[in-house]
């Protein structure tokens, strides 16, 4: 169904046999739609096997003419019709590509307009794809117009999109011959396709109009969101058809399927740090606009989570998702990983890491490849994009930094990059004082100074295990035949380590063999940094999942930040121990030693886990078990204080992708692409429905388009959408949301100019929108009285200017007179 679109008492309904048109003013169907396809006509599908019949196709679609003068019917044989809604009669019939498909003995298309993408001709007897959406939209004059078409391309064709059939200007309909009309539709201007991925097919579509939002959504639309058979969704310019980002265009949640999240990160960010990183980037106009953000509660803590969303794509979205607080920094930042690596495919995200103090990010994807990003502006901005050229071998640290996108003035900008070729990333740490460290399938760990940028130590776990390198408890020896031992978990740290009588800068990495091994990272004579093992400790049989180093005796992190890197110059000592938690235990102990305290779950495993601070009471172990639960520990018993279910909020199966914050945010997956935040320090209570509101009663919608004055001088009645509710509702209709939301905001404004005029000391000027309709019909006969009274007033000192201008015309005349027979008189007595 789909009402008319300048008068909305007339309602266009579409049956499978036909479609009518159904007049609220005669409270009647007041026109019939029939599609039949006579013996000898081809028929939109082009089937020999029924073309001496009489067949009626099934009706599948049915809309109006964006100014309502002609009206389209879609069928399941893929034909077009386009009919005259004055008459009932059919105008022209096609398909995409062929024309006169109604017409008997009609042959195939010559000379049609179609896309270079699509094949030349389709053939009879081609299996075509049902239309999923059809809108008819037009450009700022409504009538110039043209389709947009979900389906009916064929089976055979390797071009997956939308069709655009570009009609152009509507003929004038009083003025044109029938011939005249059925050429404009069997002849458009031009017909092409808006590409989408060629795996999925295209279920619907929704334009996005410029600036009005009638004429059924489609008037000037900029833009177009198309909805995949696999549950994503693409947005393309309108009608160039070029796919447009979602960063800074659509809400957050709408890019979870813009495509599909593939891997989440949180990172713990200074507040300061978060609102200075804004990207500058050019794009097109904001095509979102309106609605109203709800009250939240002022900020709770310094620190912003920050969640890193990498997406199918190689996209990673950047973005606050905060304590359930106001976000004073909206803003996402986008890093475009495909630029950066030089190639298109191959883009699959294994970990991210970000830096809290600096914004720099590290990102690991499955090729094997690290690749550093940094807030920066862009030298190259404007400029054509080069040759990323061939990338570096293994030990070796490459810049990319020219490989940044040149749309991007400001921004996460590609730093640089190293692939050591040994697999998957599968651990990876990023810390705030410029180091980074990747762990990888093959079982090796490299640690990067970003101050050259250079790679200062690189070392395999099992030989570092087995070999000479080994120190500290180490339970069992690894046997050659077992899998490659890799890294699991990292994590940096400034205390003083087992054995020495000083604080250092040390790596902690977890292995997937339950082992613990310790980096000391030491600056060197030249002023440079360089790393040593220091051993490795065995605490489990089981993966490592946390590292988390905290202060003995305050339980407060011993992370490695710039204000702990300075104390160790002054001899600053952290007396502190490394909390680790595997899958089945959790364990408190000073590296690079194993000894220590331990707790072990005998009846769940543990997917997720962190060190959190619960307000200003102390710190405890949080974790995410298996079971549905998260539970809390002591520190440094390590006894259980507290457990909570979770399984109702968040996907049990899917607790290992799941993060804990410092602050006991838990941040997981609540269904194939919707995240949740919960904070286990909370008080039980449910979310609250979101204050924030769609409509906003405030702001200004465009009027709704009407019938024209020759319509109305023709005798056509007009309907306003206020007659059409109470038509429906009735007279003792309660009033809806809107009309009590609009009726609010009526109020507020009006407090607002009495206030305003308080203040001022001036009398308001009368509200017209808070009248009744008696006071409306008063004042609008009040005014026409007083303009009647000022046109007669105009008229008597028109009258009476008129008045004395006769007689001052008459004075001179006479004087003229009465000079002239003086003179005539004078003349003749001799004067």
């Amino acid at each position: 169904m789909q009402f008319h679109p300048k008068d909305i008492g007339t309602l266009l309904i579409g049956y499978s046999e036909g479609a009518v048109i159904y007049s609220f003013k005669q409270n009647k169907a007041t026109k019939f739609f029939q599609y039949e396809l006579p013996p000898r006509a081809r028929g939109g599908d082009g089937d020999p096997t029924n073309a001496n019949s009489i067949r009626h196709p099934r009706l599948t679609h049915a809309l109006w003419h964006p100014t309502g003068t002609f009206v389209l019917t879609a069928h399941d044989d893929s034909s077009l019709v386009f009919w005259d809604p004055r008459d009932g009669r059919v105008i022209h019939a096609r398909t995409i590509e062929e024309m006169d498909v109604n017409v008997p003995g009609a042959g195939p298309p010559r000379d049609v307009p179609r896309s270079p993408l699509s094949p030349v001709s389709p053939g009879f007897g081609t299996v075509k794809e049902p239309y999923f959406h059809i809108a008819w939209c037009s450009k700022a004059n409504p009538d110039d117009t043209g389709l947009v078409i979900a389906g009916g391309a064929p089976t055979t064709n390797p071009t997956r999109g939308l069709t655009f059939i570009e009609l152009g200007p509507t003929p004038n309909y009083q003025t044109s011959t029938w011939d005249f009309l059925a050429n404009h539709f069997r002849h458009p201007k031009r017909i092409h396709v808006l590409p989408t991925p060629p795996n999925a097919a295209i279920n619907t579509f929704l334009l996005i109009p410029r600036s009005s939002p009638h004429f059924a959504g489609s008037h000037d639309p900029i833009a177009v969101m198309t909805v995949l058979s696999s549950g994503e969704v693409i947005t393309l310019s309108f009608p160039s058809g070029h796919p447009i980002t979602p960063s800074n265009q659509l809400h957050v949640s709408l890019s979870f399927v813009h495509p599909f999240v593939t891997k989440i990160a949180l990172a713990f960010v200074d507040r300061t740090r978060w609102l200075g990183m804004r990207e500058v980037r050019q794009h097109g106009p904001q095509f979102l606009i309106g609605g109203a953000e709800g009250i939240k509660p002022l900020k709770r803590h310094e620190n912003r989570n920050i969640v890193q969303a990498a997406h199918a794509d190689g996209t990673i979205r950047i973005w606050d998702g905060g304590h359930g607080d106001v976000i004073e920094n909206p803003n996402v930042l986008q890093v475009d990983l495909g630029k950066a690596v030089g190639r298109w495919d191959k883009l699959d995200v294994s970990l991210m890491s970000m830096s809290g103090a600096t914004g720099e990010l590290s990102v690991g994807l499955k090729s094997g490849e690290l690749v550093v990003f940094r807030l920066n502006r862009n030298q190259f901005f404007g400029r054509p994009p080069s040759d990323p050229g061939p990338n570096e071998g293994p030990g070796k640290m490459q810049d990319i930094s020219e490989r940044a996108d040149p749309g991007l003035k400001e921004g996460l900008l590609p730093l640089t990059m190293t692939n050591d070729q040994q697999g998957s990333v599968t651990a990876l740490r990023h810390s705030d004082v410029g180091f980074v460290a990747a762990g990888y399938a093959g079982g090796g760990v490299t640690i990067v100074d970003l101050r050259g940028p250079a790679i200062i130590h690189t070392a395999l776990l099992n030989e570092m295990v087995a070999g000479k390198h080994r120190r500290g408890s180490i339970r069992r020896a690894a046997p050659a035949t077992q899998s490659t031992e890799y890294a699991t978990a990292m994590e940096f740290g400034i205390l003083t380590l087992d054995g020495d009588d000083y604080s250092s800068l040390a790596l902690f990495v977890g292995t997937s063999r339950g082992r613990v091994a310790t980096f000391k990272i030491l600056p060197s004579q030249s002023g440079r940094y360089s790393a040593q093992s220091i051993g490795a400790a065995q605490i489990s049989d089981d993966r490592v999942i946390s590292l988390c180093p905290i202060d003995a005796h305050t339980g407060a992190p011993a992370a490695a930040t710039g204000y702990a890197m300075g104390g160790l110059q002054s001899g600053r000592k952290v007396d502190g121990v490394l909390v680790a938690v595997t899958v089945s235990s959790a364990h408190i102990f000073r590296p690079a030693s194993a000894k220590g305290a331990s707790k072990t779950f005998d009846h769940y495993l543990c997917d997720s886990a962190t060190v959190a601070r619960y307000e200003e009471r102390g710190y405890a172990v949080v974790g995410l078990f298996g079971d549905g639960a998260a539970r809390a520990f002591s520190i440094p018993a390590l006894k259980e204080i507290a457990s909570i279910r979770v399984n109702h909020l968040l996907d049990t199966k899917r607790f290992g992708d799941a993060v804990v914050s410092p602050t006991g945010d838990i941040l997981g997956w609540a269904g194939p692409s919707e995240l949740a935040m919960v904070n286990v320090f909370g008080c039980g209570t449910s979310l609250p429905p979101s204050t924030d509101r769609l409509y906003d009663a405030a702001k200004m919608v465009p009027p709704r388009p009407t019938i024209s004055n020759l319509q109305w001088i023709a005798g056509t009645q007009y309907i306003t959408p206020s007659d059409m509710d109470i038509l429906i509702g009735g007279p003792d209709r309660p009033p809806s949301k809107r009309m009590l939301t609009e009726m609010r905001a009526a109020q507020e404004a009006e407090f607002q100019r009495q206030r305003e005029a308080a203040r001022t000391g001036r009398a308001p000027k009368p509200d017209h929108s808070q009248e009744t309709y008696w006071a409306y019909m008063q004042r609008q006969l009040q005014e026409r009285t007083e303009n009647l009274g000022l046109a007669g007033d105009s008229l008597d000192r028109a009258a009476e200017s008129s008045s004395s201008w006769s007689d001052d015309v008459g004075k001179f005349v006479a004087k003229q007179k009465r000079a002239a027979a003086l003179g005539y008189i004078g003349s003749k007595f001799g004067f």
